[in-house]
C-alpha cells in the first residue's frame, strides 16, 4: 500500500505546474471518453449489479445507465468550465517593516476518498481533485469493484495520452486492509473524506490518524406549517421523497402542523403511486386511514424517527408549532438538509435561523442539495460538520491556503 501512496504523493508534486488550460482539456477528454466507452463501463457495472439484489437500497446508487453516464460527463465538462480555485489572493497587506503578506489558495496535495456502492463518485472525485490541483486516492467498496476499475482505466488512458503521470489518481484494492492502510497513510494523504453509511463514517472518524472531513448521513425533514400552501407542499413532499430514494437528500420524515392534519390525505396522495410506505403517529394515522392504501400505512414506533430510510418509506409526525418542529429536527436530524413549507415570512425566518443544518430550504425540496444543482459542477460530498467545509463540497472546499511573505532583506530584532 505504501508503494501506491508514494506514487500518488510524487505525482501530486507535479500538478501545481500543470497549466490550468491543460487540466480543463484533460477533464473534457475524460468526459468524452466516458461517453465513447460507455459500453465498457456498463459491462463492468452489470457485473457488479449481478452480485446485488435489486431490493437492496444501494442498488439504485450502484446502477449506471447511458443517461447517467452522459450526466456524469456533463458534470465533468461543467467542472472544466469553472474558474480555477487556485492562486486566489484571499487577503494581502504590507507590514510597517515593509514585508508584504498575502494569503493564497493552494492545493491540499493528496485527497483520499472512501465510498461505497457509487461508481459515479470515481469520476466526480477525480475531476474535482484534478481541477483543484490535488492527486486523489480512491477507495471504493467491493460492491462497485468492476465499475470503478473500468472507470479508472479510462481515466488513466487519457492521462497517459496527455503525458500526465497516471498516478495522480489511483484506485485502492476493494478490501478492508486497504481501508485501514488509507486511514493511517500519514505523510502520504493530506485529507480523507468518507462517503457512505453512518457506520462507514463512524468507523473512519474513530480509526483515522489523518485529517477527516465527514460527509454525514442524511436524515432529512420537511415541515408543513399552518400557513403552508397545499399545492406547493404536495409537490415538494413527493419530489423530496420519490425523485431518487437512495440518495442522502431524500425525505425521511414529514412534520405537519396540528392545524393542517386534515390536509394529510391530499398532501400524501401522490406518494401512493410510488408505493411509499408511511410510518405515521396516531393522529396522522387516523387522518390517513381510509385515504391511503392500508398495506402502506403503519403505526410509527420510536425507531421510525431519526432513520435514514434510503427506500420508498418515510415517517410522519404531527407537531403543535414551528418550535416543536425545530425541536424534533434538533433531536432526530443529522445536520444535512431540512425544509419548511410556509407562506409566513416570520416563521420562515425563524426556521432558517434556528434549524442547525448545512442546507435549510423554504418552499423547496431537499432534493436540491447537490453540488451540480448548486452550480458547483459536481461535489466530492455533503459535509455535515462545521470545520473548514459545510454542505456540498466542491472546488473551493478542497483547497487550502498558504501565506507568502515577500521582503527586501528585513530581519527580526
Amino acid at each position: 500500500m505504501n508503494k501506491i501512496f508514494s506514487q500518488v504523493k510524487a505525482a501530486s508534486r507535479s500538478l501545481p505546474m500543470l497549466p490550468k488550460e491543460r487540466i480543463d482539456e484533460i477533464l473534457v477528454a475524460v468526459a468524452n471518453s466516458a461517453v465513447e466507452q460507455q459500453d465498457k463501463i456498463l459491462r463492468a457495472n452489470k457485473e457488479d449489479l449481478a452480485k446485488m439484489s435489486p431490493d437492496d437500497p444501494r442498488y439504485d446508487r450502484l446502477k449506471l445507465t447511458p443517461e447517467r453516464i452522459v450526466a456524469i460527463a456533463d458534470d465533468m465538462r461543467k467542472v472544466a468550465s469553472l474558474p480555477s480555485p487556485l492562486g486566489h489572493v484571499l487577503c494581502s497587506r504590507t507590514l510597517p517593516n515593509g514585508l508584504q503578506l498575502s494569503r493564497v489558495s493552494v492545493p491540499f496535495g493528496v485527497i483520499g476518498v472512501i465510498y461505497e456502492a457509487r461508481p459515479n463518485v470515481s469520476f466526480d472525485v477525480f475531476s474535482l481533485c484534478l481541477k483543484a490541483g490535488s492527486a486523489s486516492v480512491l477507495k471504493g467498496g467491493s460492491d462497485a469493484e468492476a465499475s470503478n476499475k473500468a472507470i479508472v482505466d479510462i481515466i488513466h488512458s487519457v492521462l497517459e495520452r496527455y503525458g500526465v503521470d497516471k498516478h495522480v489518481v489511483e484506485l485502492m484494492p476493494a478490501n478492508r486492509d486497504a481501508t485501514d492502510a488509507l486511514l493511517g497513510a500519514n505523510g502520504y494523504v493530506d485529507l480523507l473524506i468518507p462517503r457512505g453509511s453512518s457506520r462507514l463514517i463512524n468507523y473512519v472518524r474513530e480509526k483515522a490518524t489523518i485529517p477527516v472531513i465527514e460527509t454525514g448521513a442524511g436524515v432529512c425533514h420537511t415541515y408543513f406549517d399552518i400557513s403552508g400552501d397545499l399545492q406547493k407542499g404536495t409537490a415538494i413532499v413527493n419530489n423530496a421523497k420519490t425523485r431518487r430514494v437512495s440518495v442522502c437528500n431524500a425525505l425521511d420524515c414529514l412534520l405537519v402542523h396540528v392545524g393542517r392534519v386534515k390536509d394529510l390525505p391530499a398532501l400524501c396522495a401522490p406518494l401512493q403511486h410510488s408505493n411509499v410506505k408511511i410510518y405515521a403517529d396516531n393522529m396522522a394515522y387516523d387522518a390517513l386511514s381510509g385515504f391511503y392504501p392500508k398495506d402502506l400505512l403503519l403505526h410509527a414506533t420510536s425507531e421510525s424517527y431519526g432513520t435514514e430510510y434510503l427506500s420508498y418509506a418515510m415517517a410522519i409526525k404531527v407537531v403543535n408549532s414551528v418550535d416543536d418542529a425545530i425541536e424534533h429536527i434538533a433531536e432526530y436530524g443529522s445536520g444535512h438538509s431540512e425544509s419548511i413549507v410556509t407562506e409566513d415570512n416570520v416563521v420562515a425566518d425563524a426556521f432558517t435561523l434556528m434549524v442547525d443544518a448545512a442546507c435549510v430550504y423554504v418552499n423547496a425540496p431537499t432534493s436540491f442539495t447537490d453540488g451540480a444543482q448548486f452550480g458547483l459542477g459536481a461535489e466530492i460530498g455533503i459535509s455535515t460538520q462545521k470545520l473548514h467545509a459545510r454542505g456540498p463540497m466542491a472546488l473551493e472546499e478542497i483547497v487550502t491556503y498558504k501565506w507568502i511573505i515577500r521582503g527586501d532583506g528585513q530581519i527580526r530584532t
